[in-house]
């Protein structure tokens, strides 16, 4: 028994140790999700636009020479949910049409808030 422990062994070490060595190459490619704030999303500058607040904000510090972005206003055709939507009376959107974004557009199909 001991001797086929020692063979399985000795087939699995030189393999086993490449691929963990490969697999520790590719994890040290992907931080922790802890070590970022998003996970993208941001401008050159470190900023971008929370979708549901509409604030306009920055990750990175700025440096002295520079001026912060303008704030950006959201968009006048904003809704929060399909049921703003529906209050609007403005139910289904259609893709191209003010107001209409993918997290509205459950299928993807290009029609938003359909009844």
């Amino acid at each position: 028994m001991r001797k086929q422990a020692d063979r399985v062994l000795e087939l699995l070490v030189p393999v086993a140790i490449p691929v963990m060595a490969a697999l520790a190459g590719v994890a040290a490619l992907y931080p922790p999700a802890s070590l970022s704030a998003h996970p993208g999303g941001l401008n050159a500058e470190g900023c971008h636009t929370n979708r549901k607040t509409g604030e306009y904000h920055c990750h990175r510090p700025q440096s002295g020479t520079r001026q912060p972005p303008q704030r950006r206003q959201p968009a006048a055709d904003y809704y929060p949910n399909c049921a703003a939507v529906r209050a609007a009376g403005r139910a289904p959107l259609r893709r191209g049409e003010p107001g209409y974004r993918p997290g509205l557009d459950r299928d993807n199909d290009g029609i938003a808030c359909e009844t």
